[in-house]
């Protein structure tokens, strides 16, 4: 296990040294209309239905094509716990009467309990469901299939699993701290569900606060995380980067190279501030430089940022920016084709709250969809944009 350990280290080096001449060359597109923030047409395109909260008690649906919004009886708004299903024509959630997971259309149709006693429910591929226990396990279940088909995960010290396969991101204790890992388990299933004395676990980066966010792309082939960069000498730490990795592969690649310019935060305290479009090809965040060591308060205005897959190209979105991104910014929420995504936008000095605003990613136009997002969790979301039934 040391051999490989010094092996990784050896590769990261010598990916960082391979990653120089990319990081000369990666320039970043900068969008910003004169515009501003621009009142929605009579036909806002495209479609669908969004879900948000405009008060506390319940999920809100915004019907984009009619321009009407209510509320979702017997349901609650999410954290983190609301998953749109691989088609974006349903999502999961919590129902608060009977604490069960069901699934729903995104107009609040066609209800069906799918779990019960779970953590978290999530779509593994378009037909098998993964749950995670509140003990911390994990099965995969074809939905409306009995209980006795559940496929048990190996998934001792994992915290995500690979969306249609069987790698998973896991935690390993290493010199006083957490470090992320890349773990494959499938060598633990042949072996009865334990880690193989020789299993290989692939070093990512530390598990620190505000540096440790993390995504699978929709169909798993990319894992993309938050690691380190170089140190910033003007503040005296290293601020954060995106980096990524295919299943299979020992060695990571750098996506972003932010601290050629300065330190950066990406993304807040909680998961999910990283962002895949639909098809996997780009991946969206918020960025917020850092003018001091600490992440929590030495942050900047958070401005989107999105990053292309193919080109790694780096558009920088600046029509808008927030000061309300401690612990987290506003959640981003892809339109099902790919074109707009969707948050919640705190315009200062606008006495109407939050806005429900929608970002052209081609051109950079932010419209105005609807008014009075509630800080339902303690700040204002967008939880969804799925398709209409």
């Amino acid at each position: 296990m040391r051999r490989w350990r010094l092996r990784a280290g050896w590769l990261w080096w010598w990916l960082m040294a391979l990653a120089a001449p990319l990081a000369a060359q990666q320039g970043v597109v900068e969008l910003c209309p004169a515009a501003g923030i621009v009142a929605r047409s009579s036909d806002f395109q495209p479609g669908g239905i969004i879900l948000t909260a405009f008060d506390s008690a319940a999920l809100w649906v915004y019907d984009i094509d009619r321009n009407t919004r209510y509320p979702l009886p017997e349901t609650v708004p999410c954290t983190t716990n609301c998953r749109l299903s691989p088609d974006a024509a349903w999502i999961t959630y919590l129902e608060p009467r009977t604490l069960v997971f069901h699934k729903m259309r995104l107009t609040g149709t066609e209800r069906t309990a799918i779990a019960g006693e779970a953590a978290d429910v999530l779509w593994w591929n378009p037909t098998t469901l993964l749950v995670w226990t509140p003990d911390h396990r994990a099965y995969l279940q074809v939905e409306g299939t009995a209980a006795e088909t559940r496929q048990f995960l190996p998934v001792a010290q994992s915290v995500s699993v690979q969306p249609g396969g069987y790698w998973a991101v896991g935690l390993d204790w290493q010199n006083e701290l957490f470090q992320r890992v890349l773990v494959n388990l499938e060598p633990r299933l042949a072996a009865g569900g334990r880690p193989p004395a020789d299993e290989t676990r692939i070093s990512l980066a530390p598990d620190t606060p505000y540096f440790n966010q993390q995504a699978w792309s929709p169909d798993g082939r990319w894992l993309a995380y938050v690691g380190r960069g170089a140190v910033d000498a003007r503040i005296g730490s290293a601020g954060a980067e995106i980096f990524f990795i295919q299943p299979g592969s020992a060695i990571p690649e750098q996506g972003t190279f932010f601290s050629q310019t300065g330190a950066v935060r990406l993304g807040g305290l909680a998961p999910g501030s990283l962002s895949w479009s639909p098809d996997g090809t780009r991946l969206a965040f918020w960025a917020m430089p850092l003018n001091g060591p600490d992440p929590a308060t030495n942050a900047g205005a958070a401005t989107l940022y999105l990053l292309d897959m193919a080109t790694r190209r780096l558009t920088r979105y600046c029509g808008y920016s927030t000061a309300e991104h401690t612990p987290n910014p506003p959640r981003l929420a892809w339109s099902p084709d790919g074109t707009h995504i969707a948050f919640a936008g705190n315009v200062a000095g606008d006495a109407r709250g939050a806005l429900l605003l929608a970002l052209n990613v081609a051109d950079g136009t932010l419209t105005e969809l609807s008014v009075g997002i509630a800080p339902a969790l303690g700040r204002p979301d967008v939880y969804a944009w799925g398709r209409r039934p």
